[in-house]
C-alpha cells in the first residue's frame, strides 16, 4: 500500500520542496521513540511545565521507573489503563510508562462526568486509572460501577518548582471549592496509590514488554463516523508512522530556525491531535514541549508564549480566534511563532491572515480524524496555501467516493465522501467488528466527511454527512452557510444547523456570537446571507448567543445545538 500511495498523484504537482513522497518507518513500538530520543539528545530539554524542565534522559528514566512501579502494583501486559490527566508531565511519564509495562493507554477527557467515565471504562475494560487529584470526585464516583481495580492519584505539586510548589495548594483549594469538591478527602485504601510512590520504583528496562508494531498501543475514544462512542485501536505502527509523517511536514529549520524547537503544548494531550502533533512529534524531533494544562486560559497562554518563545504552535481555530480577540494581545510578543497547524475544525481564511500578521509566522489548516492517528492532510508550510485542508501526507492516499456506494469513485471536482488509506489508519474499533466493517473497506477508511478535490490535488471539506440539512429536497451543508456568516463584520463565531420545518422538512437556523462593541439584527444578517447564498441556503432564523457549545479541543458541538432545539420544540408541543 505504501508503494501505491507513493505513485504519482495529482497532489504531487503541488508537493512542498524537500519533503519525500514516501518515508521509511522503523518496526518499533511507539515507546521506543522516547528511548531513541534519550540516547541521541540526552541533555536536551524534553518537557517544561511552569518553568520546571525534564531532560530527555530524565524523562526516559522517569518512564522506566513508572513502568516498574506499575508492574509492582499489579498492572499486567494487555491491560487497559485510563489516563484522566490534563497537560502535565504526569501524562507524558504515564503514557510511556504504561506502554513499557505492556499496557494499552486509554486517554480520557478529565472533564467527563461519572456517567461518561463509567461508560468508557466499561467498554474498554479498564482496570487501572491514573488521575489527577483534582478529578477525584468524579473518578471515585464512577469506580464502583466498573471493573477498575486500582487508581494512581497524581498531584500537580510533584512537577512544580519552588515557590509555586508552596503556593499551589492555595490555588487547588480555591478551584475545588468552586466545584463544591472541597475538602478533598482521598482515603487510605490498598487500591489507591500515589503517583510519587509508584514512580519511586527502580528502573528495570530489561523487563520492558516487547510489543509488536501491529499490537494496539492506544484506545482513543471517539464519536466516530457513525455517532456512538467507540475505541479506535491505534497500533504502535499507526502512531510511529503519523508522528514521522507530521515531523516530515515540519522539518527543523524550514523557516530559518536551527537546532531544536520549542513546541507550545496547550491543546490537550488526551486528544489524539495533541498526542501526535505535540507529544509524539516533539519526541521524534528531539524538541521541547512547553505544556500548559488549560487550553481556555488564553491570557495565561499568551504569557507563556511571550516568555518561553515557542516556534511551533499546533492549535484549533477557536484558540487562534480567542487570541486575536484578546484585549491585551498587543502586550505580548508572539513573534517567535514560525509554524502553526490548525486542526479539529475549519479555519476561517480571515483568521489565518490576521494570526500570521500578529506573529509573522505561518498558519495552515490541516485535517485528520481519530481513526487515522489523526493527521492525513495539510497545507504546505512552504508552498501554496489554499482555504481548504490541503494535500495528503506522505504515503497517504485519498479519493472521493459516492456516499451511497464507496466502490464508486467520483469524478474530479465532484463532491463525495472522503476515503483515506495509509499507515496511520487504525486497526479497527475495540470489540466492534460491525462498526469497523462499516468504515474500513479494503483498507480504505470512510471518513464520513463530504469533500472534493481540485485540479491541483487540494482537498476541501464540504461538511459532515450527518450534519447535512435537507431543505425542500436540496442538500445544504452547514459549513457553507457558516463561511458566509463569518464574512459579516460583526460576527465573531457562528454555527448553522437544520431545524424541523413543516413545509420544507428542514430549514436553516444560525447561531451567532457578535464581536465586542458591535451590533446587528437578525434581519440584517439574513439580508447579508441572501446576497451571498442561494435562497434555500439562507437562514430563516438567527439566534444571538454569548457563546457556542464547544468541545475542549475547539469543535463547535452542532449536535448539542440540535438537541436544544428539539427540546424546545418538544416543550412547546
Amino acid at each position: 500500500m505504501q508503494g501505491e500511495a507513493a505513485l504519482e498523484r495529482p497532489w504531487h504537482r503541488s508537493w512542498p520542496e524537500g519533503i519525500p513522497h514516501s518515508l521509511e518507518y522503523p518496526d518499533i513500538p511507539v515507546h521506543e521513540l522516547l528511548r531513541r530520543a534519550a540516547k541521541e539528545h540526552a541533555d536536551r530539554p524534553a518537557v517544561t511545565f511552569y518553568g520546571k524542565t525534564l531532560t530527555y534522559r530524565e524523562l526516559d528514566d522517569a518512564a522506566d521507573r513508572f513502568a516498574s512501579g506499575l508492574r509492582g502494583i499489579g498492572v499486567r501486559p494487555g491491560e487497559r489503563v485510563s489516563l484522566v490527566l490534563p497537560n502535565t508531565p504526569h501524562f507524558v511519564v504515564a503514557f510511556f510508562g504504561v506502554l513499557r509495562a505492556g499496557g494499552i493507554v486509554v486517554p480520557t477527557n478529565p472533564l467527563y462526568t461519572p456517567r461518561e467515565l463509567e461508560a468508557l471504562w466499561n467498554d474498554a475494560g479498564v482496570e487501572t486509572v491514573i488521575a489527577l487529584d483534582l478529578f477525584w470526585h468524579n473518578v471515585s464516583q464512577a469506580k464502583s460501577r466498573t471493573g477498575v481495580q486500582r487508581i494512581v492519584v497524581c498531584d500537580v505539586r510533584e512537577f512544580l518548582r519552588t515557590p509555586l510548589r508552596q503556593l499551589y495548594p492555595i490555588k487547588k483549594r480555591r478551584d475545588l471549592k468552586k466545584r463544591g469538591h472541597w475538602p478533598l478527602a482521598i482515603p487510605s485504601e490498598r487500591w489507591i496509590h500515589r503517583f510519587a510512590d509508584v514512580a519511586k520504583a527502580s528502573a528495570d528496562p530489561g523487563r520492558e514488554v516487547r510489543a509488536r508494531p501491529d499490537d494496539v498501543a492506544v484506545l482513543q475514544y471517539t464519536g466516530g463516523t457513525t455517532g456512538t462512542p467507540k475505541g479506535a485501536m491505534l497500533t504502535h505502527r499507526n502512531l510511529v508512522a503519523n508522528a514521522m509523517q507530521t515531523a516530515s511536514w515540519l522539518p527543523a529549520g524550514s523557516s530559518g530556525s536551527s537546532g531544536p524547537e520549542r513546541v507550545m503544548g496547550a491543546i490537550p494531550l488526551f486528544h489524539v491531535y495533541g498526542l501526535t502533533a505535540v507529544m509524539l512529534f516533539s519526541i521524534v524531533m528531539g524538541d521541547e514541549m512547553i505544556l500548559y494544562p488549560n487550553p481556555r486560559e488564553i491570557e495565561a497562554i499568551l504569557k507563556v508564549i511571550s516568555k518561553t518563545k515557542p516556534g511551533i504552535f499546533p492549535g484549533v481555530p477557536t484558540m487562534y480566534i480567542a487570541i486575536l480577540r484578546h484585549p491585551k494581545l498587543a502586550k505580548y510578543d508572539l513573534r517567535s511563532i514560525r509554524a502553526c497547524i490548525s486542526g479539529a475544525a475549519p479555519l476561517p481564511n480571515e483568521v489565518r491572515k490576521q494570526f500570521e500578521a500578529a506573529t509573522g509566522g505561518r498558519l495552515v489548516e490541516g485535517y485528520g480524524l481519530t481513526e487515522a492517528s489523526p493527521v492525513t492532510h495539510c497545507n504546505p508550510l512552504n508552498g501554496v496555501v489554499k482555504e481548504c485542508i490541503g494535500i495528503p501526507f506522505p504515503d497517504t492516499d485519498a479519493r472521493i467516493v459516492d456516499p451511497d456506494d464507496p466502490t464508486k469513485e467520483m469524478s474530479q471536482g465532484e463532491s463525495g465522501e472522503l476515503a483515506i488509506r495509509g499507515p496511520q489508519v487504525m486497526k479497527g474499533y475495540w470489540n466492534k467488528p460491525e462498526d469497523t466493517a462499516a468504515v474500513v473497506r479494503d483498507g480504505w477508511l470512510l471518513t464520513g466527511d463530504i469533500a472534493r478535490m481540485d485540479t491541483d490535488g487540494y482537498f476541501s471539506i464540504v461538511d459532515r454527512k450527518k450534519d447535512l440539512i435537507l431543505c425542500s429536497g436540496y442538500n445544504v451543508y452547514p459549513r457553507e452557510v457558516e463561511e458566509v456568516l463569518f464574512m459579516h463584520p460583526a460576527i465573531a463565531q457562528a454555527a448553522a444547523i437544520g431545524v424541523p420545518d413543516p413545509y420544507r422538512g428542514e430549514t436553516v437556523k444560525a447561531f451567532v456570537v457578535l464581536k465586542a462593541g458591535t451590533t446587528a439584527t437578525a434581519d440584517e444578517i439574513i439580508a447579508f446571507c441572501r446576497e451571498r447564498l442561494a435562497p434555500f441556503k439562507v437562514p430563516k432564523q438567527v439566534e444571538f448567543t454569548n457563546a457556542l457549545p464547544i468541545s475542549l479541543v475547539g469543535k463547535v458541538l452542532r449536535r448539542e445545538l440540535r438537541e436544544r432545539e428539539l427540546a424546545k420544540a418538544s416543550a412547546a408541543r
